[in-house]
């Protein structure tokens, strides 16, 4: 049945998309519906020319994973073959930033290492509790995290249930900024106002050779390099580039991570 108010809002700011999970209630679990509108939203993203990138965030936190009542009634939280959540399996392909307060845990947990970039508030609590609880974690985490973390750290992480800080994962390379409860959107719009100034086919070919570089071995990987990026510098577009970078004046015109 759907609820009667919106489970899930989306707002331009510029040529961002601001996703929001709407059920504080249930701490944003995701259920059937929640996925077929995030799934909607990714389509949104990736098909709209005047969309550049999205933020996904959440009302009085961030997800508690699946809604439980809802899976024992049947539900799945996937959206046909994309996955939990409508996105997991098929993340879009322009920049995603997850801005985090309060918890990401189990699959709101999944949610977030899905994204490209994760904004986090310093007293977050994130985890995967599956395992502690009979269940598993299968949103596909367990495949991302290793390569991301380590998989030593993923063991623990998984098997223990225990609650990891987001300094820890922001060291550990997940969590790519940490800031004070309340600012993540404000942070995470900013971040993305940034990635908007750039070009969009540079954007995408970075993305596409970053998060396709792991799949690929020995001198496949530099092939792919070359057949994304080499379209990119043979662009009139490039060389005009080029040309406003040498004339800029100097090197605090450059944004500093």
């Amino acid at each position: 049945m759907r609820e009667s108010r919106p489970v899930v809002l989306t707002r331009r700011h510029n040529a961002c998309l601001i996703i929001t999970l709407n059920r504080p209630e249930v701490r944003n679990a995701v259920n059937d519906e929640v996925a077929g509108l995030l799934a909607a939203a990714m389509d949104t993203l990736d098909t709209d020319p005047s969309l550049r990138t999205a933020i996904l965030t959440g009302t009085e936190g961030f997800s508690a994973g699946m809604d439980l009542k809802a899976y024992l009634h049947g539900e799945t939280a996937e959206y046909e073959d994309r996955g939990f959540a409508g996105f997991l399996r098929t993340p879009p392909t322009k920049p995603l930033i997850a801005a985090v307060e309060r918890y990401a845990l189990a699959g709101g947990f999944e949610i977030a290492a899905t994204c490209d970039l994760i904004v986090c508030a310093s007293d977050a609590t994130l985890g995967l509790p599956e395992a502690q609880k009979g269940l598993v974690a299968d949103g596909g985490a367990l495949l991302r995290l290793p390569r991301i973390i380590g998989e030593k750290v993923t063991l623990e992480m998984a098997l223990t249930g225990r609650h990891v800080s987001a300094h820890r994962l922001h060291q550990l390379g997940l969590i790519t900024t940490v800031v004070e409860p309340g600012s993540t959107l404000e942070t995470a719009l900013e971040i993305a106002e940034l990635i908007n100034r750039a070009s969009p086919e540079a954007v995408d070919a970075t993305k596409k050779v970053i998060m396709g570089a792991s799949g690929w071995t020995g001198a496949e990987a530099w092939q792919m390099h070359v057949s994304i990026t080499t379209p990119i510098w043979q662009k009139p577009e490039a060389r005009e580039g080029a040309q406003n970078f040498l004339n800029k004046a100097g090197p605090d015109s450059d944004p500093d991570i």
